[in-house]
């Protein structure tokens, strides 16, 4: 089990089991609207498997074991469940004929055989990945930040319809986020871990965007593994709201603006992952064939158990839990589904 397991003294959840999953449901209803009105996107159908040799998938931080099996009817060819979606929805709005300031979103079904299981970590995921076509005048850092801008106002338009609804809900969110780069928030603290910076800079502004992921920082640490062939290490970043419940900051969504032939070139070298480009993907890339985006993911349980003022994921998904796990949440009042 995860050492990080935090038990909220004299934790008590507002909203019944059955309540609970109304309000999961209406915050999913109100909060893609809003998101779709916001970033101009359109819902579409997406993938929960794709074939190894397709280089789709998702490598994270380039060392998670992916969840994969042979399919019987083609022989020869190995299938794996997604990590996350952030290769196929650029393919998608470049099949689909998206044009500049239009996107797509879905919801987005992973499994992450590796991920710790934590408050805020299961080994399912569930998002609302999105994707949107932008001009290369548009690949900015003031591009990005009126984006995560539109985001978090969608994210607190939400959470006010929720507190409408369920009135014993008191927490807000900042609409306003604050902006830093992962090399300012190091000289800020630069006896820290880079979650320790993350909870500091979160509980002073509320909610954080932290930009520049994935590079090595003057120390020469990183402030978070990112794989070198989706975001632009200069132009992406990670929204991180304060939790009251968990007294901590917790990250809602990841995105950025994606790689385009230039910087798909450096990170891949930076990363020794040269032999990549081999891929269909990554070829339609280098040659321009695939259209400059931007995007990310937005964790629906997440958003789910922040809105909802909960103590751990588990209480608004269904997943698998170390046995030890279930038994200390539900000895303090967390009841895991």
């Amino acid at each position: 089990m995860s050492k990080s397991l935090y038990l909220p003294e004299g934790y008590k959840a507002s909203l019944s089991l059955r309540e609970t999953q109304h309000a999961i449901k209406y915050i999913k209803d109100v909060f893609q609207q809003a998101l779709s009105f916001a970033v101009t996107l359109d819902r579409v159908s997406a993938p929960l498997i794709v074939t190894t040799e397709s280089g789709i998938n998702d490598d994270l931080n380039g060392v998670e074991r992916k969840v994969g099996f042979d399919i019987k009817e083609i022989n020869g060819t190995d299938a794996e469940v997604v990590q996350s979606l952030a290769k196929w929805k650029r393919m998608a709005l470049y099949r689909y004929g998206y044009k500049p300031g239009e996107g797509i979103y879905t919801d987005m079904n992973a499994i992450r055989r590796d991920d710790d299981t934590d408050n805020t970590h299961s080994i399912f995921v569930d998002q609302w990945d999105w994707e949107k076509v932008i001009t290369r005048e548009e690949r900015t850092v003031e591009y990005l930040k009126e984006t995560v801008k539109a985001i978090v106002k969608a994210v607190a338009y939400t959470k006010r319809k929720v507190s409408l609804r369920y009135p014993q809900l008191k927490a807000a969110i900042c609409d306003t986020p604050f902006f830093i780069t992962t090399q300012e928030l190091e000289n800020m603290y630069p006896d820290k871990s880079a979650k320790e910076r993350e909870r500091l800079i979160t509980k002073e502004h509320g909610t954080v965007f932290i930009m520049q992921i994935g590079g090595k920082l003057a120390s020469g640490e990183k402030h978070d593994g990112r794989a070198p062939d989706y975001d632009d290490w200069s132009l992406n970043g990670d929204i991180l709201v304060w939790d009251e419940v968990l007294d901590n900051a917790l990250e809602i969504s990841s995105m950025g603006i994606r790689v385009d032939e230039n910087s798909l070139k450096s990170q891949l070298a930076e990363c020794g992952a040269e032999e990549r480009m081999k891929f269909p993907y990554h070829k339609m890339i280098a040659d321009g064939t695939l259209p400059l985006t931007i995007g990310g993911g937005i964790g629906q349980s997440r958003l789910c158990m922040l809105l909802l003022e909960k103590a751990h994921i588990g209480e608004v998904q269904s997943s698998i839990w170390p046995e030890e796990m279930t038994k200390k949440c539900a000895d303090h009042g967390i009841v895991l589904l």
